[in-house]
């Protein structure tokens, strides 16, 4: 189906998107359980949820698959859970602006990778777009500094989060590339699939107790997965058949901005004035981007 025949646009339900995917990082914070557990379990929920849709409506396709593109879903979902496990692990080693800031530069990747890999062509008046939010994202992650001196980054925990933010990356283009062909519900089903299966190793190696959790965590564990997962990842992948990566992936860089506003509503954690800025700088940047790609489509199409 065509956006042009749905009463939503790909853009609206992108910014919908990145505001479940906001909400991850106060359901973390609430949560208790060790990362790679919550991790775990947000996205076997996650799987939990979508597969029946995607066995009773397109069971068929299941088997149509071509091989490529399943090989290319699992890669996708390890992709993933590397993301969420060396992310939150560089968060032992470095401190949080350098582990924030690294792990936001996968834009970065995500345009040299579509160029590459997909053929679609980066314009200028997108690196600018890209370019002013990466700085915007930048000035938020340091706009707590003033409240505790930051730590000395390690080349480990630095190296993490820059894993984190290629892992990521790979995880976009890869979405993009199959969701042109793949409908939505078999792929995230296989990409979610192959991600809990890598967590839950993950889990295992780490040593975690798998099920010793009071109800308050389980809860959590299924507010993640229906927010930040259903309506924050699964979203994303339906918008990567009509939106080129690049506009995705700079758009994602509002997730911090919806977490922000979220936090100051929920946990009465007030921005300082950086923050605020860095936040604003952050949706210009989304904002020259997204123009951009309409005006070419115009000139396209015109």
């Amino acid at each position: 189906m065509h956006p042009s025949e749905l009463e939503v646009t790909p853009y609206a339900a992108l910014a919908f998107a990145i505001f479940a995917a906001s909400t991850s990082a106060i359901l973390v914070r609430w949560s208790h359980a060790p990362s790679s557990v919550a991790a775990l379990y947000r996205v076997v929920f996650t799987t939990a949820l979508v597969a029946p849709v995607a066995l009773s409506r397109h069971r068929d396709e299941f088997g149509r698959l071509a091989r490529r593109d399943i090989g290319f879903a699992v890669i996708a979902g390890i992709a993933l859970a590397v993301h969420f496990a060396a992310w939150f692990e560089s968060l032992n080693h470095t401190s949080v602006a350098a582990s924030v800031t690294l792990v936001q530069t996968q834009p970065l990747f995500v345009a040299l990778g579509a160029g590459l890999v997909l053929g679609e062509r980066v314009s200028r008046e997108t690196v600018v777009g890209l370019a002013i939010a990466i700085v915007g994202a930048a000035a938020m992650s340091f706009g707590d500094a003033g409240e505790a001196p930051l730590s000395d980054a390690t080349m480990y925990g630095n190296g993490l989060a820059v894993l984190g933010a290629v892992t990521v990356a790979g995880y976009v283009l890869a979405g993009r590339s199959i969701r042109q062909r793949v409908s939505l519900f078999p792929y995230v089903t296989v990409v979610y699939t192959a991600c809990a299966v890598t967590l839950f190793a993950l889990v295992g190696v780490q040593g975690h107790d798998f099920v010793a959790y009071p109800a308050r965590e389980w809860l959590l564990f299924l507010g993640m997965a229906i927010g930040p997962g259903v309506f924050g990842h699964t979203v994303v992948n339906w918008v990567l058949e009509y939106l080129e990566s690049v506009v995705v992936s700079v758009a994602w860089l509002g997730e911090p901005v919806g977490a922000t506003v979220l936090a100051l509503a929920l946990l009465t954690e007030v921005p300082d004035p950086i923050t605020v800025a860095g936040g604003l700088v952050v949706l210009a940047g989304i904002y020259v981007t997204t123009i951009e790609r309409e005006r070419r489509r115009e000139r396209t199409t015109g």
